[in-house]
């Protein structure tokens, strides 16, 4: 019954996270060193991108301050051609999120976007991947799932982009559990094999 049990427990581990998960969390540490060019702000920020592809939402929280100039857009780009590099249009409203803190240099937003609306994306967007808010949507989600997206704030010192940060998959709880309990499996493996030697 042991064998069993530890057996299915690394199947679990072994199983991609998010596999059967309907929402996902995406995380990404704003700053300037990230930038395309890189720039030496002193600003920083939090993003934090929660998606439900069951109820096609988007929820967005961005936490950020000491910026040097002050906010003038805010959105997420995708698709890169290289996860984690490069640049890419405006996937997300231009320009920008609709209630985002303008005029600042620190500041928090949290909302929460219907994803089967055209007013969520940019048009261009929209245009380029297929014309409808089901193709944006499912292009948004596949450049998520592929870190080929990234959340940046724009400011008067920096047109181009002050912070930003590639939006990466959060490991949620259940999953690091999964992993501990895959990970002590084969620790005991191990131990019982040299115990036996």
């Amino acid at each position: 019954m042991k064998t069993r049990l530890l057996g299915f427990a690394a199947l679990l581990w072994l199983c991609p996270a998010g596999a059967h998960a309907s929402i996902i969390t995406y995380g990404a540490v704003l700053n300037g060193l990230s930038e395309s060019p890189p720039n030496a702000s002193p600003g920083t920020g939090h993003a934090t991108v929660i998606t439900n592809d069951i109820a096609n939402t988007m929820r967005v929280i961005i936490d950020f301050m000491d910026l040097i100039g002050t906010t003038t857009a805010s959105h997420i780009h995708c698709c890169t051609a290289t996860p984690g590099a490069g640049t890419a249009g405006v996937a997300t409203q231009v320009p920008y999120f609709v209630g985002f803190p303008i005029g600042v240099t620190s500041g928090s937003y949290d909302n929460t976007f219907d994803l089967t609306m055209l007013s969520s994306y940019n048009p261009a967007f929209v245009t380029s991947h297929g014309g409808t808010a089901a193709t944006a949507e499912a292009a948004l989600l596949a450049g998520l799932a592929d870190q080929k997206s990234y959340l940046n704030i724009h400011s008067t010192a920096y047109p181009g982009g002050e912070i930003r940060g590639f939006l990466t998959a959060v490991p949620e709880p259940a999953t690091m559990s999964l992993l501990a309990l895959g990970l002590a499996a084969s620790g005991l493996r191990k131990w019982r094999a040299r115990k036996r030697a």
